[in-house]
């Protein structure tokens, strides 16, 4: 078909405009080609390196080197790094460094993964995207100045505010709730200027952009011929190892000829005048390419070059001319336009919904244990890096190689940063790629263990047996928070770190074989201490000892089984806890309850137990003098698993088939008091003659010091449950039903970072799936509101099998027969005191003091240990670590070193301290003030500071130096200041000192 015949069609449908009506083009379209490439879904890491990830930059490469006018954009920094490392030639690496300076090939978000954006973490957030721009300005001088978060499902408003610190100058998301994107589309507000932070407000906002309703992929047609169902992508499919060829579509796209031109055209020119009527200016952003695309790079580029260079032909006719582009060249486009853009605040775009049957909140709870085990590695790394920081600096370590110590700490945090990925963490992955993720945590956290032994190790005066490669000797084992195999008799040393940088006054819990103990402390005095029947083996003990630890710091301890009596001897023994036993109780139905209570009390509640349904019945409050009624069971939603009957739960999708049931028939309990610790155990049955129960609740509330450091162990219970294996099709949650009036509105955190409040809204679909669930946000925070209309319902477990064959072609499922045990903090009080203890009972959850055993072999002493840090109770230590860099902090020194081609070595005297105020403004009276805070205090027992410098985010820029983009709002006011070491609310500053062997600072 000639032009002339098709094109009063585009005109008669207002797809462009006549020529003479406009004699430049209307629109100017920017090509982005990508692949997006999951760091682990449907396969393992090294399956997709080795169908298509390696052939993607081998081939991207080689195109754009033929061709000055092609672009490419790079994104996952895990499988650059494994092509740049393992498979990348020395000339395609010469190529690469040509294209990136040429800006031919950009990199953009930069992070070691996409991550997730709705149960990670703020330190592990910020921790992959270190690693990512980390190694991408050590090895191009580059820094990421442009975010693409188009996958993970939902947006935080914790991501903006990160990345601007970071010296980002715009930020690309896709996935937030359907209606609300529809609605954003016809009112042209997909771009906006994001403020997410409420504390910081215009400082950290970022230039937003939504991408479409065609999201990330090549827009293909509504209803499309084989021939153009993939969308512009001409490379077919990847084969991964062990597919069978008749279970792929390898159907490749038919290629652009003089035929096809017509139709490829038609199509092209169609989507972008739809998508232009949603933006406000004439700038089109169109993204080229999809999931595993571009593997077979020439033969992309080939093919669109014909079509874009006969749409550019006819420039005139169809009101557009098109490009090649990577996303700084669209944003420098429309940053160009200065528009005043709309101003959005600190709210998020959480829960998503993809239409009205699909709610994307299952994954919150979606193979939990991986949850559980991720947050365990961070906290483990976030001791790690701290204790050998502070090793390697303050004194000489003959025994111990710091290269090989760092390694250990490298290995964990690339494993940490990798489970970030939005497919990962979320549990929406196949089995056997899950598989990968526990081992590679699994290795690193078994590193960072063999490290810290080393430590302790290379600090003790005597050493016993043959020093290892790495300086480790004598068997040293870690545990955090708690030893999981039992203590032998014959005595062992305990050595306990407190990783956190203020006192922290706790209780650690060790397992030993033998009720009697003698437990002492560095002075050899006597320990607090508590021993019971363990929980979990019978013919076991738990040890439970008081422990009150300063800042960065360790506390020593040896435990001995007693061989006398303490009548003989004359030494305390730990007091020996008592246990009461309650006969079962049956599920009630109606009647009284409440009529006979049992209350268990520390300093700070009292919690009344109802004999009659062996239930919590109240908690009294003592400060405020206050009664709140609560009770607590667990339940369960029934999960369709015909996709022919109606939509069904998977890993993504909470899709319940009606209201949560009970899921419980008899419910146990007893009581074990202690002088420290009195611990309440609830077991519940599904059924009446069941021997073992399917839940278990134990509730502990401690006794300790009433000073300042102690308030907090006080003033929370900690509930563990003990969740599974549950019946197929059935999601678990724990409802906790109060009287209190919250006015249907709910407060949840974004990432460990800030407060989100979160009124009730009544959906017109699927209302329980899109509210109720967004209460269960699992983090490290024991925070919950209450409703009104919905009870507090915390998901704690999934077990899912369905019949869509999508999903069993790929194995995409979540048969999790797994037990799980999640633990929480409950804090009730007046306002005042849960405003200043909130953040910091999140970080004491999160960061326990870490436990190292050994056993005896005669008097073994340890050296004096660093001196206490303790950080102002508004501010948090994020960070203490070597992180390695193999650059100068001089940018423009290197750049030279690079063109020069030295090979750097890592700088262990090179430090990064970032530090966080937790408070957000107005939230409390004196703990929302800035801070100044005195970094040789910080820095005391590191060595001399021979300079500090702040930097960014992810430590490659400085802040004196980084001049982010202005972008016209609608709302201008706000002050845009620069860095200083004073801490705002809210605010996170990296800085990096520089080490010299040499005396320990004084205090000033």
């Amino acid at each position: 078909m000639e032009l002339q015949s098709w094109l009063p069609l585009l005109l008669q449908l207002g797809l462009m405009w006549p020529p003479r009506a406009q004699p430049k083009p209307r629109l100017r379209v920017f090509v982005v080609p990508h692949s997006h490439m999951d760091v682990g879904w449907l396969h393992t890491v090294q399956e997709s390196m080795q169908a298509y990830v390696t052939n993607v930059y081998n081939s991207v490469v080689e195109a754009l080197t033929l061709e000055k006018k092609r672009r490419f954009i790079a994104v996952e920094q895990e499988y650059f790094r494994l092509w740049w490392d393992g498979v990348a030639l020395h000339w395609q690496k010469r190529k690469v460094h040509q294209l990136v300076a040429k800006g031919r090939l950009e990199f953009v978000l930069g992070g070691q993964v996409m991550h997730d954006e709705a149960v990670t973490h703020i330190d592990d957030q910020i921790l992959q995207l270190t690693e990512g721009h980390g190694f991408l300005y050590e090895t191009f001088g580059v820094r990421p100045q442009f975010s693409w978060q188009v996958d993970p499902f939902g947006a935080s408003s914790t991501t903006p505010t990160l990345f601007a610190l970071a010296g980002f100058n715009a930020h690309v998301i896709s996935r937030i709730d359907y209606n609300l994107k529809e609605a954003m589309q016809d009112n042209q507000q997909l771009q906006f200027v994001w403020r997410g932070s409420r504390s910081l407000s215009a400082q950290r906002e970022i230039f937003t952009h939504v991408l479409d309703q065609f999201g990330y992929c090549s827009a293909g047609p509504p209803n499309p011929p084989l021939s153009l169902s993939e969308g512009f992508n001409w490379d077919g499919e990847a084969i991964f190892p062990g597919t069978s060829l008749e279970d792929m579509y390898l159907q490749m796209q038919t290629p652009v000829t003089e035929d096809s031109i017509t139709n490829f055209t038609i199509l092209l020119v169609n989507n972008v005048f739809t998508r232009a009527t949603w933006f406000r200016t004439p700038h089109v952003l169109w993204p080229w390419g999809c999931d595993r695309q571009f593997f077979n790079a020439s033969l992309q580029f080939a093919n669109m070059d014909i079509l874009m260079d006969y749409i550019n032909s006819h420039t005139l006719e169809f009101n557009l001319s098109m490009e090649y582009a990577t996303l700084g060249d669209y944003f420098r486009a429309v940053h160009s336009d200065q528009v005043a853009w709309q101003v959005r605040d600190h709210h998020d775009f959480l829960p998503y919904s993809s239409d009205m049957h699909h709610a994307w909140t299952g994954f919150y709870a979606s193979r939990s244990g991986l949850k559980a085990l991720a947050r365990r590695a961070s906290s483990l790394l976030y001791a790690g890096e701290s204790m050998f920081t502070r090793y390697v600096l303050l004194a000489p370590h003959p025994y111990l190689d710091p290269a090989w110590g760092l390694q250990q700490l490298q290995q964990l945090r690339w494993a940490v940063s990798e489970v970030q990925h939005h497919d990962a963490i979320t549990g929406t992955h196949v089995p056997n790629v899950g598989d990968m993720f526990v081992e590679h945590l699994s290795t690193g956290m078994q590193g960072v263990h063999k490290l810290m032994a080393s430590i302790i190790q290379d600090r003790s005066p005597a050493h016993s047996g043959k020093r290892g490669p790495w300086g480790h000797s004598g068997p040293w084992q870690v545990s955090a928070p708690v030893w999981e195999e039992s203590l032998r008799p014959g005595g062992h040393f305990a050595v306990v770190y407190n990783p956190l940088a203020w006192t922290v006054t706790t209780i650690i819990t060790l397992t030993v074989d033998f009720p009697k103990v003698s437990i002492t402390d560095e002075s050899g005095l006597p320990v607090p201490a508590q021993v019971q029947r363990s929980k979990e083996m019978p013919s076991a003990y738990d040890l439970h000892v008081l422990t009150t630890i300063p800042g960065l710091s360790y506390r020593h301890y040896s435990i001995r089984p007693s061989r006398s009596s303490q009548e003989e001897t004359g030494e305390p023994e730990p007091f020996v806890a008592i246990t009461t036993q309650f006969g079962g109780r049956l599920r009630r139905y109606g009647g009284q309850v409440g009529g006979s209570l049992v209350p268990v009390k520390n300093d700070c509640y009292i919690v009344f137990l109802d004999l009659d349904t062996n239930l919590m019945h109240s908690v009294w409050e003592r400060q405020s003098n206050r009664k709140v009624y609560v009770t607590q069971q667990f339940m369960e939603y029934h999960a369709n698993s015909d996709v022919w009957q109606g939509p069904v739960s998977d890993n993504y999708v909470f899709t319940p088939s009606g209201t949560a049931e009970p899921a419980w028939e008899a419910v146990r309990m007893e009581i074990v008091e202690g002088l420290l610790v009195t611990e309440i155990r609830q077991y519940f049955y599904r059924e009446v003659n069941d021997s073992e129960p399917t839940f278990t609740i134990y509730s502990r509330l401690a006794r300790g010091s009433q000073g300042s450091d102690g308030v907090l162990l006080c003033h929370h219970i900690e509930q563990e449950y003990r969740v599974g294996p549950l019946e197929l099709n059935r999601e678990a949650i724990l409802r906790t039903s109060t009287k209190l009036n919250t006015g249907r509105v709910l407060y949840s955190d974004n990432n460990g970072y800030q407060m989100q409040r979160r009124p009730y809204r009544n959906y017109k679909n699927n209302t329980i799936a899109r509210v109720c669930p967004e209460l269960s946000w699992r983090t490290g925070r024991a925070q919950a509101g209450q409703s009104d209309s919905c009870p507090l319902q915390v998901m704690l477990h999934r077990r899912l099998m369905n019949n869509n064959p999508g999903n069993i072609a790929v194995d995409l499922t979540l048969n999790d027969t797994s037990v799980v045990h999640p633990v929480f903090w409950l804090l009730l009080g007046s306002r005042a005191l849960i405003s200043g203890l909130r953040q910091r009972s999140g970080l004491a959850l999160q960061h326990r003091p870490v436990v190292m055993l050994r056993k005896m072999n005669g008097e073994v002493g340890l050296h004096p240990w660093s001196q206490a840090v303790t950080l102002p109770p508004s501010v948090h230590l994020q960070i203490l670590s070597i992180p390695g860099w193999k650059y100068s902090s001089n940018h423009t020194e290197h750049l030279q070193t690079l063109q020069k081609g030295h090979e750097a070595k890592a700088d262990l005297r090179r430090v990064l301290l970032r530090l966080q105020h937790l408070y957000e403004v107005d939230q409390d009276p004196v703990l929302s003030r800035p801070v100044t805070v005195n970094l040789q205090s910080v820095l005391r027992g590191l060595g001399s500071v021979v300079s500090v410098e702040e930097r960014s985010l992810t430590g490659t820029w400085d802040v004196s130096e980084m001049r982010r983009w202005t972008w016209s709002s609608q709302d201008p006011h706000g002050h845009r200041g620069s860095g200083t070491l004073v801490l705002t609310p809210s605010r996170v500053a990296s800085l990096t000192p520089r080490q010299t062997p040499a005396l320990p600072l004084r205090p000033v």
